[in-house]
């Protein structure tokens, strides 16, 4: 039995779904006898190209088309497997004998932009000069490969992709002829994947129609397929856009032990964005676009784009709050670092805090050693990751203005101290005036140390890593 897209070619213009705005144009100058001597027809794969090509070729000469039928006068040229010059000066020889049969000789070239430079040359000397009785129909997927000598001397028509509501209604109606018992949901998730192809929509649709002799449901495809659920992707942009990074690594975690890959998670990410672009959103786009599945740890970059806590921060209408990760008991309420002055009231620098605090004080303030108030949701278990990622948090939210220069530096404990890497004195020196900020939010049993040394492991993959339950940091190389 014959694959369904090859069942269900079309075999005249009329039958041609959704390229009206090609096929009207064809059959107009058909019967007004106004045909060209060269036609270029470009799109993607799967969208008809070589179907009316040949049903054109049929048509001119008056031939019944039937998928299986061979005229003499209607030659099929693959430009992939005959791309020297000399195959194009035999086609040039040949081209000048008379049809046989039909009125024209056609000569259909699959995948033109394969010619070689030569080819394409030889070829214009018969473009330029054409015999009366040659139509020449030239099918590709690269326009910007082919010459413009070639293109100013065809008629050029572009082939689309099929938009989902006239692919889900051909699929429907296909389905109603094979007695495929399908929901309209699952029709559409095949309509999604298809990506407007015609014929991988319906070799797709025919793959689906097997998995059930009930009725096919959005569940069955996207289980035999190895596709998230609707509601992970929503789960995934929801904790995305409130900064969960818990939420977001147990559902890759869990999507991960089902199977499903994360270069298709990533996949039906952007799909989600793109058909619902918030502004917010669309920093997340050129992360996604970058996860290949034929590199190592698609996972852990997966996971990195969708905890991008800096620029996750940028985005949001208002700060994200504190973060409380899994199993971590918040111990005490937040405690603001200014006891009685509002920040926007008192100075952003404070050499050594005076008994009364007074809001009129203007004098540059420097670091201060003294205790500070620790105002933290985590415990003294914290992991290294943990902390950090509870410090760009609180950053965000109380010193803003530092944060893009604490989010490129790295934090590490060493034995009872917890030291920030800044990588410049420049850097060091303005974290430093909001010491007190920061050290609020680590445990109270380490001590806080800025230094402006670069840490020489990647601290940023280590608390993937850990987050991800462990393991050794791994270098990525972009």
């Amino acid at each position: 039995m014959k694959a369904l897209y090859r069942r269900y070619r079309p075999q005249t213009l009329g039958e041609v779904v959704g390229q009206k705005q090609i096929t009207d144009v064809l059959a107009r100058s058909i019967k007004e006898d106004k045909v060209a001597h060269a036609y270029l027809f470009i799109g993607p794969r799967g969208t008809g190209k070589t179907s009316v090509a040949r049903i054109l070729a049929h048509e001119v000469n008056g031939f019944k088309y039937e998928l299986e039928d061979d005229y003499v006068d209607i030659i099929e040229i693959d430009a992939a497997s005959n791309t020297g010059v000399d195959n194009i000066r035999d086609l040039r020889e040949k081209a000048n004998i008379a049809p046989t049969k039909g009125k024209y000789k056609v000569y259909i070239i699959d995948e033109v932009h394969m010619l070689s430079k030569s080819a394409f040359n030889a070829l214009l000397k018969t473009l330029e000069e054409p015999p009366e009785h040659v139509i020449f129909i030239m099918a590709t997927t690269e326009k910007n490969k082919v010459p413009v000598t070639i293109l100013s001397r065809s008629q050029v028509f572009q082939f689309n992709l099929a938009d989902p509501s006239t692919m889900l209604d051909h699929l429907k109606n296909i389905c109603k002829k094979e007695k495929i018992d399908i929901t309209d949901d699952a029709l559409k998730i095949v309509v999604k994947r298809g990506g407007g192809s015609y014929r991988d929509s319906l070799s797709l649709l025919e793959q689906v129609a097997s998995l059930s002799e009930k009725t096919i449901t959005a569940d069955i495809i996207t289980d035999a397929l190895g596709l998230p659920q609707d509601e992970a992707i929503n789960r995934l942009l929801f904790a995305y856009k409130n900064g969960n990074i818990v939420e977001v690594r147990d559902t890759i975690a869990a999507l991960e032990n089902q199977g499903i890959k994360a270069d298709l998670v990533a996949g039906e990410l952007i799909d989600a964005i793109v058909d619902d672009p918030e502004p917010r959103l669309l920093p997340l786009l050129d992360r996604l676009t970058k996860i290949d599945p034929s590199t190592s740890y698609a996972n852990v970059r997966l996971l990195l784009a969708l905890t991008d806590i800096p620029t996750i921060n940028s985005v949001v209408a208002s700060p994200p709050p504190k973060i409380q990760l899994a199993n971590t008991p918040i111990s005490k309420p937040t405690i603001t670092t200014a006891p009685e002055t509002k920040p926007a009231q008192q100075p952003e620098e404070k050499s050594e805090p005076a008994p009364e605090p007074k809001p009129e004080t203007t004098t540059t303030p420097v670091p201060s050693s003294e205790p500070v108030a620790r105002a933290t949701n985590l415990d003294k278990n914290a992991s290294e990751s943990e902390i950090w990622n509870n410090i760009l948090a609180v950053v965000a939210e109380q010193a803003p203005h530092i944060h893009d220069w604490l989010k490129s530096s790295d934090g590490k404990i060493e034995g009872n101290t917890y030291r920030i890497y800044t990588r410049s004195a420049f850097k060091k020196k303005n974290i430093e005036k909001k010491r007190n900020i920061i050290a609020s939010a680590i445990p109270e049993q380490y001590q806080l140390e800025i230094s402006e040394k670069t840490l020489e492991k990647d601290s940023e993959l280590a608390a993937i890593a850990d987050l991800m339950g462990g393991g050794e940091e791994v270098e990525i190389n972009e």
